[in-house]
């Protein structure tokens, strides 16, 4: 069915605070976390993933260095310092943590590739302008990643197959947390499950929360995702034209986010040779349309957390995603 709710003009965000105060206090629930502050660890899908954990510090500042840092799968943290341009992808090795340095740090024309690895954390880099094949991050056959604070972008100038994607997870990967991340000006931001043809391999899996992200003049795939289970709560969509799409048998809760100016907030019936399953609540749609072909099962995901209402979202995405924030 498709639906056009009508606009709704956001609350004044010291009305929806006290608001949610309130209601916490009335329903013995906590707080969600406040705007910008940073986790020690992730929430989600993604939960237990630490990386390198506890491991001493690596600082690099060239391409060279930074390969001969991740390699391998011994326990390590890499810290980026500058922004280094790519021809392709770096392969990221199991039990790594890639954290930027301040505001400005980490990677352009290309991206990293997580291939057949597990635990390993991203955050704080700016990745941009990554030129087909390359994706700015590439997670393949991998499980236990969190993607954390980065800023991704490319622009709109080119064709919409000039660059790659932003953010793509295939290949039967799982358990991957996708939070306070920006994803600006492109046109394919981020594909979880890359063919209708790969059931064999992602069904039961591609596991992935999105909290807290901010896409701005991302044309679509706002996640489009196909065979695995997805939550998308908490994140602030502006200027898609397709945001959310669930297909292939897909399971998706979309919870507590806002669009605006978004022609489709959700859709589960479009491109592909099956629908997908779509679960929605507590979102401001902005007066964006919905395609729910059908609704899901998937409406109790297995960890804790607290989703914030959808009046307060804007104003903790805008001040607390991206590069820098940490």
């Amino acid at each position: 069915m498709r639906s056009h709710p009508p606009r709704t003009r956001a609350r004044r965000a010291v009305l929806a605070a006290a608001a949610s105060v309130a209601l916490a206090a009335v329903a013995g629930l906590a707080l969600p976390q406040a705007a910008g502050a940073a986790e020690t660890a992730p929430i989600g899908f993604g939960a237990g993933t630490n990386g390198g954990g506890s491991a001493t510090a690596v600082t690099v500042s060239t391409l060279d260095a930074f390969k001969t840092a991740v390699t391998g799968n011994t326990a390590k943290v890499v810290r980026v310092n500058g922004l280094i341009s790519l021809s392709g992808q770096v392969d990221i090795g199991s039990n790594t943590t890639v954290l930027g340095v301040g505001t400005s740090s980490g990677f352009t024309g290309g991206g990293l590739r997580l291939k057949k690895v597990t635990n390993v954390v991203v955050r704080n880099l700016n990745i941009s302008k990554p030129l087909k094949p390359s994706d700015g991050i590439t997670v393949q056959a991998s499980t236990k990643v969190w993607i954390d604070h980065n800023s991704f972008s490319a622009d709109r100038d080119h064709d919409k197959d000039y660059y790659d994607g932003l953010l793509d997870i295939n290949h039967g990967s799982d358990y991957v947390t996708v939070s306070w991340n920006t994803f600006k000006d492109h046109y394919k931001g981020s594909l979880v499950g890359h063919s209708d043809n790969n059931a064999s391999e992602d069904t039961g899996h591609l596991r992935v929360t999105y909290h807290h992200n901010h896409f701005s003049n991302v044309y679509s795939r706002i996640p489009s995702l196909r065979f695995g289970t997805g939550h998308f709560y908490d994140n602030y969509v502006v200027g898609a034209e397709t945001a959310v799409h669930s297909r292939m048998g897909a399971q998706m809760l979309v919870e507590n986010n806002v669009f605006s100016n978004t022609k489709v907030a959700v859709t589960t019936s479009r491109d592909s040779d099956a629908d997908g399953y779509a679960n929605l609540r507590g979102n401001d749609l902005g007066g964006a349309a919905t395609e729910i072909s059908q609704a899901g099962t998937f409406t109790a995901p297995p960890y804790s957390y607290t989703a914030e209402p959808a009046s307060t979202v804007a104003a903790s995405v805008t001040s607390g995603a991206g590069a820098g924030k940490l």
